[in-house]
């Protein structure tokens, strides 16, 4: 997966992503189609150890997790978020974006939310991902990219002359 854009901010360089999980993996070592089918320990399946555990969390997201309370934890969520962003605090902010994406895909799992209330609140965490990154990238700054090599810190502090000499 190559990553252009991350929080609405270009990505320079364009990052990649290696997208084969350990999983994936495992089953062309083992020659399976199924994940169930995987062999744990010689005795027993992923499937034995896994499933169970799958079959739980698609009987709450599907059926059993509470419509009212997930709306309620969305918007605590969300507060939470923008709160933090606003304390200049992007590495916890980050967290909570991300419970609002997760609280906001268990509700469309519930099918509880309308057309118009689904690109309303699309549009609230992609604005909420967007200020965590700008807010991170403001704090990395700050610090004058201290995990880049000087090589790309010069080149870096001749392409914004104005944000160098401030030390930002």
């Amino acid at each position: 997966t190559y990553f252009q854009q991350c929080g609405g901010l270009d990505c320079r360089p364009v990052s990649i992503e290696i997208t084969y999980g350990l999983e994936r993996l495992a089953m062309y070592l083992q020659d399976v189609e199924s994940i169930w089918d995987l062999a744990w320990d010689g005795q027993r399946t992923y499937g034995d150890i896994w499933l169970p555990f799958e079959k739980g969390q698609c009987t709450y997201n599907f059926e059993a997790s509470n419509p009212e309370r997930l709306h309620q934890l969305f918007a605590i969520y969300e507060a939470e978020a923008t709160d933090l962003v606003a304390r200049r605090l992007p590495a916890p902010a980050l967290d909570y974006v991300l419970k609002c994406s997760h609280t906001f895909n268990l509700l469309e799992a519930r099918g509880v939310i309308s057309v118009t209330e689904r690109t309303a609140s699309i549009g609230r965490i992609r604005a909420l991902a967007r200020q965590v990154a700008e807010a991170w990238l403001a704090e990395r700054q700050a610090l004058g990219f201290p995990l880049l090599a000087e090589p790309q810190r010069a080149a870096w502090a001749a392409a914004h002359p104005e944000l160098a000499a401030t030390g930002r």
